[in-house]
């Protein structure tokens, strides 16, 4: 984990008011992320993925090493398959991963409510995703007003999530 003293998304803002910090605007065309996982505040340094109802590359990425790190896919805002469930939740818990941030949704909520991970996501689905082998990793992502790119810091809270060019917590 990348700090393990809880923090305030506000106060990061207001104890860095010198630095070009980026706000997620809470609603994009009528979409509200919502928290998910257990871990109710989640930092990390951002690993980034486009997929559009294809889960495949969510699902090797955290299979892999995360610690320290945040998932961050752009699922296209699609109401119509989840991105991660509960498996793969179980997976990226064991791989060490502190949060995953869907512009999307998921599914198995009650599951992922009890691990100790970090989730945000738009919505909640019961409907699978289509695994072809398709997505994007590393490029630069947009979404909810905010630029995505890996190795950029992701601090998440019921606040709210803000992204930084350089590391705010130690």
């Amino acid at each position: 984990m990348m700090t393990s003293a809880p923090f305030v998304t506000c106060d990061l803002l207001d104890d860095h008011p010198d630095l070009d910090i980026q706000t997620l605007i809470p609603s994009m065309d009528g979409k509200f992320f919502q928290s998910y996982g257990a871990r109710k505040s989640f930092a990390g340094q951002i690993v980034t993925v486009k997929c559009f109802e294809d889960n495949s590359r969510v699902k090797e990425l955290l299979a892999t090493d995360g610690t320290g790190k945040v998932l961050v896919v752009d699922g296209g805002a699609s109401m119509r398959c989840a991105l991660m469930g509960d498996m793969i939740a179980e997976s990226a818990v064991k791989q060490h991963w502190n949060g995953v941030v869907i512009y999307g949704c998921v599914r198995d909520v009650d599951a992922i409510a009890a691990l100790d991970l970090g989730v945000h996501a738009l919505a909640a689905i019961p409907r699978k995703s289509n695994r072809q082998g398709i997505g994007e990793v590393d490029i630069s992502l947009y979404f909810g007003g905010v630029n995505f790119n890996s190795g950029d810091y992701l601090y998440a809270d019921n606040n709210g999530i803000v992204v930084s060019k350089v590391k705010l917590l130690d």
